[in-house]
């Protein structure tokens, strides 16, 4: 049965090859479809000074974490710049943070719903990733890695101020590499780049995001 029917296929396949003049290019394969985000996405971002890897809190912050993982796998955060370090003379040092994301309109997916940090429980610590935005339900693409505890970040539920009750929105926290944000954190800073409370805090020049990339999820630890 199997010889008769190679056989019985053969002219078919020379009558394309006649018809055609040429064997036909197999159809592309379709791209494999992105890995399921678990509880945890681990990620890495690798930029000119070093690499600074992170986990985002999938569980607790479900729309922040989509959304950034959206542009990582997108690719749209490759070759763009962490360009701004906002020091705070007050308190332990090395005191504020560092901010990274997408100059380019044309490459931003639309603004998300605001998730609070008195919603997810992740409080902004030294280390933690923020999403950046004007007023809530703003934000899009740009975040901030804190150099030092900003509790005046988080949500304030029982405040009268709308964006002090409001906070921002944390969603990750940096794992390895605080020394490289550290390097970024004490890059130099343009005297004049800026407007209104950015003013000074531009770094000049920005430092090159060469790619951010997600790593395959990370093996439970052992019990007992």
């Amino acid at each position: 049965m199997k010889r008769r029917f190679v056989l019985a296929a053969l002219p078919a396949m020379l009558f394309t090859l006649t018809a055609a003049g040429k064997p036909r290019k197999p159809a592309p394969r379709p791209a494999p479809p992105p890995a399921p985000l678990g509880d945890v996405v681990r990620i890495e971002i690798v930029t000119e000074l070093g690499t600074i890897t992170a986990d985002l809190f999938h569980k607790q912050a479900p729309i922040t974490v989509r959304n950034v993982v959206r542009y990582i796998d997108s690719r749209r955060y490759d070759g763009t710049t962490f360009y701004r370090a906002m020091k705070l003379d007050w308190g332990e040092q090395p005191n504020g943070l560092i901010q990274m994301g997408i100059r380019d309109a044309a490459k931003l997916f639309p603004p998300i719903a605001h998730e609070p940090t008195s919603q997810t429980g992740i409080k902004h610590k030294a280390g933690t990733l923020s999403l950046a935005r004007n007023a809530p339900g703003t934000g899009r693409a740009d975040f901030s890695i804190l150099m030092s505890d900003l509790e005046s970040y988080d949500a304030d539920p029982a405040s009268d101020n709308p964006e002090l009750r409001a906070g921002y929105a944390a969603f990750g926290q940096v794992v390895s590499g605080m020394d490289v944000a550290r390097k970024i954190f004490e890059a130099p800073r343009s005297a004049t780049e800026g407007v209104g409370l950015m003013k000074g805090q531009m770094l000049g020049p920005p430092i090159k995001v060469l790619r951010i990339r997600r790593l395959p999820a990370q093996p439970l630890p052992p019990v007992g």
